[in-house]
């Protein structure tokens, strides 16, 4: 079957729609783009020029509450916005709400909550879960299968690795009291949490610190410092070489950061 485009969505000069691909009411899709087959681009959402989304990917979509759900109903979401030059993988799911800037490669099986902002260039990997209310920097790598727990603040050049677990709730879902602490770890300029590594909710991660792999990160960790362990502890100082600021896109950085 061919693709369904609303008559009020706007589709760019030279953008290809796969096979079966859905553009719902009042989308708008920038030139050169190309969006593959069964591809669903929910009400409003709006496409830079010269993107590409894989095969069954989702944007736009609406969250879900459970009947029994102790979460109240978001307010109205404004539309998904893709940024120009970013990528889709396959099975991604772009909710309501998320906004991703320039050049942003989201990996397959990839989903991103609403009220979510990710920064330009940055890498979001395979099967990783970026939760609501949160916000990502830009040049920021967040590998295969991490999760990025509601209410969290991830800054600039940040590098989450394989596995790694965010978290923002002490109560574990039990009696109202929690709902006065949710918070998710904020990962300052330049942090980096190492593979299979846990930060326990609202817990700060100075700019250039590391949480070594398989570490739980109870406390805060000061900034250009590696802490290792169960729990955590300061271990040595962050390398002089691996400071961000010797990297090759520091400066690309810091003019986003003035802007």
């Amino acid at each position: 079957m061919s693709a369904h485009v609303d008559p009020s969505a706007r589709v760019g000069e030279g953008t290809v729609l796969g096979l079966n691909a859905v553009v719902m009411e009042d989308v708008e899709i920038g030139p050169n783009c190309r969006i593959g087959h069964n591809v669903v681009i929910h009400r409003g959402s709006k496409i830079g020029r010269d993107v590409r989304i894989d095969d069954n990917t989702v944007v736009g979509k609406l969250p879900m509450r459970a009947a029994f759900s102790t979460l109240k109903s978001p307010p109205k979401l404004d539309p998904a916005v893709i940024g120009d030059n970013c990528m889709l993988g396959t099975h991604v799911v772009i909710y309501a709400g998320c906004v991703l800037g320039t050049k942003i490669l989201v990996a397959d099986q990839a989903s991103i909550r609403e009220d979510v902002k990710v920064g330009d260039c940055t890498i979001v990997g395979r099967g990783v879960a970026i939760e609501n209310h949160t916000s990502i920097g830009s040049y920021v790598k967040l590998e295969t299968g991490c999760y990025i727990t509601a209410h969290s603040v991830i800054e600039d050049g940040c590098f989450i690795a394989p596995m790694a677990v965010t978290t923002n709730d002490n109560f574990m879902g039990r009696t109202e009291e929690r709902f006065k602490h949710t918070k998710g770890p904020h990962v300052k300029l330049g942090g980096r949490v190492g593979a299979n590594a846990t930060l326990m909710p609202g817990l700060v991660v100075g700019e250039d610190g590391i949480v070594a792999a398989g570490s739980v990160a109870t406390k805060d960790v000061p900034s250009y410092k590696i802490v290792l362990g169960a729990p955590a502890k300061v271990w040595r100082d962050t390398a002089e070489e691996q400071l961000l600021k010797n990297q090759p896109h520091w400066k690309d950085i810091q003019e986003k950061r003035k802007k």
